[in-house]
């Protein structure tokens, strides 16, 4: 590798850095920390805006295969390099209809970081610094785009750590959100500009739009920043992201992930499920939650591949654009979709969009979604009938994993192997998993509460340290507050939250999303919610909370028959639960209310049963 590096530095002193152009003083130590800044002002005349831009980005490579320690994600520069030089000019973002490269990317990036150095932002020492922004954090918001993935990007280049703001949340979750993080400025664009210049000042945070990056097909001329603040490589336990938890279990949490537990996290993920520079990602999910931002994102393009954003979950445009990849007896595109993630409701619409569509439409759908390389699924557990059904009409046995906020992805089912409907697999290389049982209650049933140790962890809640110190065992592990079990092949079943999710009835430990996942086989059922209601006798009772087939319901009322009732479901259920885990109670409503990846937060469906009661 080194001989390599040697080549590498050679070749750009010989093309470069030998013309007669008023910089023969320049120094290696302002090249080493100045690069871009060098590549403007020392510019040969004879060298195209382009062929800057694809040198700058070469030369920021370079600078970070020779720092003496570069853990931080800037390795993505790296490994886009490893990839061979053309890689500058691969596509690494594509968007409405374009295509934006990775040396495009790059260069943005370090516009938008131009302008957070200058912006003489607080850091976390109280001093405004210039050229480094010292942990300040920086909120970003805008649709999935290529604009956001700079903005992240500017960020780390800049010393700064980034605080994905989501789309969905109202004014006063957005507030509690900035004034928690303490953000220093909002970058945004020109779409939510108005909303968050508003929201900024009520924060005392400024504002600046994020520069609009310009496509391979645009003429607009590229900007380069005439300077830019030095970067420290030895940065890799400084944070650099803060993602707030969905808040289903409680009041919004932010965990702190380093640059370190994030680039620990990509190469995981990268060669778990062969991630290469040849995979298409088509990217629908959320940029606040660690599953649009990881699994398809961040260590997509720390493997060199292309993200394809789509701006909201379309099932039509998702079936549309697999078959554009997969034409029937066709040629593959150059720009075929290889890889999907998405969660279980994503799966659920897909198959109700695939199941209306004419039998001709639904050949060519099938067909075409089965020719993707991966495709999985998480952030909540995968219901059987769903998993069966995909799998019956693409070929594909949907890849389940498991994962939070603090830790990212930390178990899988196998890339290559056997997937177990049900189980979530087992832990990735470097991940130490335990399942630590509640030794009060005498329980010989090998279920207790997941415990993770992994080079992804976080490294704190945010000025939470109380909380932070209870979230771990004496021995390092996180506590993650999901109870699971091992299988006789060593695959980890997740049973739920401990807190919402296991009941206690009648001295049994019951699972609800074991109860939701049979009930969900009932075919009335289209949705299915379970969760522990007080019981004097009992301790907690079994509640289900049911949404019925469209067609079951209209059947049902032409026929005058009645809806849904609690014998009917249990006389169907009994041949498939014992006795003590059949819903003692039942509630048929319209619609679940879920969050944006799918979750439904039961602590606050309790109270809404509570106080019906």
């Amino acid at each position: 590798m080194y001989s390599s590096f040697k080549a590498f530095n050679k070749h750009l002193k010989n093309t470069y850095l030998s013309v007669n152009y008023n910089h023969t003083s320049t120094c290696h130590r302002c090249l080493h920390y100045y690069p871009y800044l060098c590549f403007t002002l020392f510019k040969p005349p004879s060298l195209s805006s382009s062929s800057l831009s694809t040198l700058a980005f070469r030369f920021f490579a370079y600078r970070f295969y020779t720092s003496p320690r570069s853990g931080t994600f800037m390795e993505v520069v790296k490994a886009v390099y490893r990839q061979g030089n053309a890689a500058a000019d691969s596509i690494a973002i594509r968007a409405d209809q374009k295509n934006y490269t990775y040396a495009q990317l790059i260069s943005s990036a370090w516009n938008i970081s131009n302008i957070l150095c200058n912006a003489g932002l607080k850091t976390v020492d109280g001093i405004r610094g210039n050229g480094h922004l010292g942990g300040a954090r920086i909120g970003i918001v805008a649709k999935p785009s290529v604009e956001f993935v700079a903005g992240v990007l500017a960020t780390w280049f800049s010393g700064g750590v980034a605080v994905p703001l989501a789309l969905s949340y109202p004014e006063t979750e957005l507030l509690h959100v900035m004034n928690d993080s303490e953000i220093s400025m909002v970058l945004s664009t020109e779409d939510h500009s108005e909303l968050m210049r508003n929201i900024a000042a009520k924060c005392a945070a400024q504002f600046s739009l994020i520069p609009s990056v310009p496509s391979i097909s645009s003429q607009k001329s590229e900007h380069y920043p005439s300077q830019i603040g030095a970067m420290d490589a030895d940065r890799d336990e400084d944070p650099a992201l803060i993602v707030y938890t969905s808040g289903t279990t409680g009041k919004p949490k932010g965990v702190v992930h380093t640059h370190e537990s994030i680039t620990a996290q990509v190469k995981i993920l990268a060669e778990a499920w062969e991630y290469t520079s040849a995979d298409q990602f088509l990217h629908c999910l959320p940029l606040h939650h660690v599953h649009g931002l990881f699994n398809a994102l961040f260590a997509p393009i720390y493997a060199g591949s292309t993200v394809e954003f789509m701006s909201k979950f379309s099932v039509r445009g998702i079936w549309q654009r697999w078959r554009e990849s997969y034409q029937i007896k066709g040629k593959k595109a150059d720009d075929a979709i290889t890889v999907f993630t998405g969660v279980p409701t994503m799966y659920t619409r897909l198959i109700q969009g695939y199941e209306a569509m004419d039998p001709e439409l639904q050949a060519a759908s099938a067909s075409a979604a089965g020719q993707l390389r991966l495709m999985m699924c998480g952030s909540s557990a995968l219901p059987l009938p769903v998993m069966e059904q995909w799998e019956t009409i693409t070929g594909h046995r949907l890849l389940e994993r498991y994962g939070m906020t603090e830790f990212v992805m930390a178990i899988s089912n196998p890339l290559k192997g056997v997937r177990k409907a049900g189980t979530v697999g087992k832990p990735f290389p470097g991940v130490q998993v335990k399942i630590v049982e509640d030794e009060s209650e005498n329980d010989t049933t090998g279920v207790g509460e997941l415990c993770v140790k992994s080079p992804s962890l976080f490294k704190e809640y945010w000025k939470l340290p109380k909380v932070t110190s209870e979230s771990f065992t004496d021995d390092g592990f996180f506590k993650t507050g999901d109870a699971g079990k091992i299988d006789e092949d060593g695959y980890y079943i997740i049973l739920g939250r401990t807190s919402a999710d296991i009941m206690k009835v009648g001295g049994y430990k019951l699972s609800a999303l074991e109860i939701e996942s049979v009930l969900l086989e009932y075919p009335a059922v289209a949705e299915c919610c379970v969760l522990g209601l007080p019981d004097k006798d009992y301790g907690d009772a079994v509640c289900a909370i049911v949404v019925l087939e469209e067609a079951e319901k209209r059947k049902r009322e032409e026929e005058l028959k009645p809806a849904l009732i609690l014998e009917e479901l249990c006389e169907w259920a009994k041949g498939k639960l014992a006795p003590y885990k059949l819903p003692t109670r039942l509630f048929l409503w319209d619609g679940l209310p879920r969050n944006a990846m799918g979750k439904v937060n039961k602590k606050e469906l309790k109270k809404v049963l509570a106080a019906e009661e």
